[in-house]
């Protein structure tokens, strides 16, 4: 009789795993596996509603932005224990902690992994003997998974470019995926007025700051346009907005910023076209997520970006860092007819439809992890 085989899904918060990687977890129990969930609890252990048969493990020494040693080490020991104590079939690693420590607490029991890749962070991206140290663990860590994914082509290029790791040894997909039945098109927007929206975190990597200019230089001419911010403020993140930013912004009427939320469909369909300046991701869910509700979108023309874009198509990519750029892709955009605008939503959910609905990435790495696994059940 074939045992039921244990799939281990690790990552730095539950909010991770609720927001990103349910579509994994449906794929494995749907394909007969058992799913264990390694990750601190936070508010959103409320998963475990839907997923009662998936068992979910704290993790208690995990600090995502710290970087003491002592506590990484101990970070190590604890995946270890825990590795042992449950000994799953396959370990996916998502995030950079669990990627580099993961990897080696479970070369050390001897069980294999997979890391996930799911964007560089901040640590990586800016320069210093912190991004020195991250592309050191990197280099050492990685070779102990069986096999490296990058959620955009771009990432993972970049990776073996610099040695990190081994072009035989990884491979990309379309990022995390989108819910294509939950992220639908709604009804056309309301206002009259001509709305771009930024949903994400606040944070300078994610262009704010070149958002609110563009947002300046594009108000000066027209009357009947809008500037949303949506989103939390990071205090966590080096990277974040500060607060007399956003205030000024505001004052100026340069924008309006309505807060944080936690379903994102409302300022989608209200929306006349969504933005993203960031100077770099995995693969945007503000995008793909946008496109899925039939808006165009814009975003800058860097790792992430623009494998959801096909300039003219579903939206227009702009120059990094680049207000000037920017504001003229707003400007192109108010200029263009209903009829435009809608052609430009419909090809952007086609394109979803295509490549980036979250059924067809979870298969991905379903198959990816299949043949790891398949040796082994040969033996």
């Amino acid at each position: 009789m074939q045992t039921t085989k244990t799939i281990a899904l690790v990552a730095n918060t539950t909010w991770n795993i609720y927001n990103f990687r349910l579509n994994v977890i449906r794929k494995f129990i749907a394909e007969g596996y058992s799913v264990i969930v390694f990750s601190p609890i936070d508010e959103f252990i409320h998963y475990k509603k839907e997923f009662s048969n998936v068992q979910h493990v704290s993790i208690n020494s995990l600090d995502r932005d710290g970087t003491n040693p002592l506590k990484d080490l101990a970070l190590v020991l604890e995946l270890k224990r825990l590795y042992q104590k449950y000994q799953p079939d396959l370990i996916l690693h998502y995030t950079i902690k669990p990627n580099i420590y993961g990897a080696v607490a479970a070369r050390l029991v001897r069980i294999p992994s997979v890391g996930i890749v799911t964007g560089l962070g901040y640590s990586f991206l800016h320069k210093g003997l912190i991004s020195s140290i991250s592309r050191w663990l990197y280099q050492i860590s990685l070779r102990y998974h069986k096999k490296v994914i990058f959620e955009n082509q771009d990432d993972r290029m970049l990776f073996i470019e610099q040695g990190i790791t081994k072009e035989e040894n990884s491979i990309s997909i379309k990022g995390c995926g989108v819910n294509t039945k939950h992220y639908i098109p709604l009804s056309s927007e309301k206002s009259r007025k001509t709305i771009f929206s930024f949903l994400g975190r606040l944070l300078y990597d994610k262009g704010i700051q070149e958002f609110a200019e563009a947002a300046e230089i594009v108000k000066r001419d027209y009357d009947d346009v809008e500037f949303w911010l949506v989103g939390d403020i990071d205090d966590q993140n080096p990277a974040s907005v500060k607060k007399e930013d956003i205030l000024a912004w505001v004052k100026q009427g340069i924008v309006l910023y309505h807060g944080s939320t936690t379903d994102v469909r409302t300022f989608i369909s209200e929306s006349s076209c969504i933005v993203l300046p960031s100077y770099r991701e995995a693969i945007a869910r503000s995008l793909t997520e946008a496109m899925a509700m039939e808006r165009p979108v814009i975003a800058t023309d860097v790792a992430g970006c623009r494998e959801a874009i096909k300039e003219g198509c579903n939206g227009y990519l702009v120059k990094v860092k680049d207000a000037n750029s920017l504001a003229e892709a707003f400007v192109s955009f108010i200029h263009l007819t209903h009829d435009e605008r809608a052609e430009m939503g419909k090809n952007g959910r086609q394109m979803v439809l295509e490549e980036f609905d979250d059924r067809l990435i979870a298969k991905d790495i379903y198959n990816i992890c299949r043949d790891i696994l398949n040796p082994i059940q040969r033996h």
